[in-house]
């Protein structure tokens, strides 16, 4: 592991960057010895020093809920991140692509708490209690360190688990209304259907993917408060998008669509 001098250094590097918006170079060939335990002590940090100057934590995000988006990424297990209010944006107006580095769209579902849940010894049965209601979701991937040969998990989980940005739908639903498990999305960009897929490719269930991320957050005394979002994963791979683009993702079982563009 890293001192905590450098990786002090890694959060200020992190934070130059939407200052200059010139990427960083890949954090494990920098630091070669970062390691997974580094990168999320130096996401912890960064978050902090956000929640000190005004920022509040509204949610947290769950990623590489799938097998190979975990092989990919050289993880045996998803990644996490907490995620600010700054970084939820409002589905009725244009999004600014030059905020953003190597911008990406993924659908998912999105559970808001209407109790608080405290890992460990999470069950499904405790997320399903715990939670008001669900909602479409448009996750906004971004890389503020930029890939490379031996890019993976270690840099992203350091840039806040790649997640950039977020827009929530305004349609929620009840789980006892709804099966989350076979909730079928599609993605079209610019009038054209580019992917589809079902809740199921997140960890089987998306309600699973919520405990998952209760029970480790819990080893950190970290709990979910009411009202808090919590991003589920995608259940399609992410498309690229940039300025000029349209987006409009279609949710089935009254979940509705969600749009957004970019200008």
């Amino acid at each position: 592991m890293l001192d905590s001098a450098t990786r002090s250094k890694i959060v200020d590097e992190l934070f130059d960057v939407y200052e200059t918006r010139r990427p960083l170079r890949r954090l494990t060939g920098t630091y070669p010895g970062l390691t997974i335990e580094d990168s999320y002590l130096v996401q912890e940090e960064f978050v902090r020093r956000k929640v000190d100057a005004g920022a509040k934590v509204k949610g947290y995000k769950v990623g590489l809920t799938s097998k190979p988006m975990q092989e990919m990424a050289g993880s045996s297990e998803p990644d996490f991140s907490a995620m600010t209010d700054d970084m939820f944006l409002p589905e009725a107006t244009p999004i600014d692509a030059s905020r953003f580095f190597r911008p990406m769209i993924e659908i998912e579902i999105a559970f808001v708490m209407k109790h608080a849940l405290k890992g460990p010894g999470i069950l499904p049965v405790d997320v399903i209690r715990a939670t008001d209601f669900v909602v479409p979701a448009i996750e906004i991937v971004d890389f503020r360190v930029m890939p490379g040969p031996g890019f993976g998990i270690i840099d992203t989980v350091a840039d806040l688990a790649a997640c950039g940005a977020v827009v929530l739908g305004a349609n929620p639903r009840r789980l006892d209304t709804i099966d989350v498990r076979r909730v079928h999305g599609e993605l079209n960009l610019n009038g054209k259907m580019e992917v589809e897929g079902d809740s199921s490719a997140v960890l089987g269930n998306p309600v699973t993917s919520v405990a998952w991320l209760a029970n480790k957050l819990g080893q950190f005394g970290v709990v979910f408060e009411p009202g808090q979002v919590v991003l589920t994963g995608s259940f399609v791979r992410a498309i690229p998008v940039k300025a000029g683009d349209d987006v409009l993702c279609r949710f089935d079982q009254g979940l509705g669509d969600l749009s957004v563009s970019f200008t």
